[in-house]
């Protein structure tokens, strides 16, 4: 007995479920090579921004990455443990802790360059299609950074 009142509670009706399978799978395919870099995903995007950044605050780090500090203390410590990071107390405010990129970490980025065009390989759109969906999940980040505000 299908009673259309409960139409919205089927799963093929959220939105949430195939980003969230789609999100699982990327992971799952990053994961071969992220394993040549010895690198969780969440630590291979800390590095992305680490790369891009030089060296950055927890709290920054967090916000660009969407994770909280209970997920970046021991994602951040693993990291320094594996020489790929410096962690230091801001000689401006001691309350904040900077992390900066070691040569090490620089060395890995060479490592990781074939990364994104393996991973491009993988995703079944084209350019166009690529590109929606890039701006189109921004989008949909950004309401959630303009509700979190509030």
């Amino acid at each position: 007995m299908d009673n259309q009142k409960y139409t919205p509670l089927k799963l093929k009706a959220q939105l949430c479920f195939p980003l969230y399978a789609c999100s699982r799978e990327m992971i799952r395919l990053y994961k071969p090579y992220l394993n040549e870099l010895d690198l969780t995903y969440t630590q291979y995007i800390s590095m992305l921004v680490l790369w891009e950044k030089g060296s950055i605050t927890v709290k920054e780090l967090g916000s660009v990455l969407y994770l909280d500090s209970g997920t970046l203390t021991p994602l951040l410590k693993k990291l320094e443990s594996k020489g790929l990071i410096s962690r230091n107390r801001s000689k401006d405010d001691e309350r904040n802790l900077i992390i900066s990129i070691t040569d090490a970490g620089y060395a890995l980025r060479d490592r990781a360059l074939h990364i994104p065009t393996e991973m491009a390989k993988c995703v079944l759109l084209d350019e166009e299609e690529a590109i929606t969906m890039y701006r189109l999940l921004y989008k949909m980040l950004s309401y959630s950074d303009r509700a979190n505000q509030e």
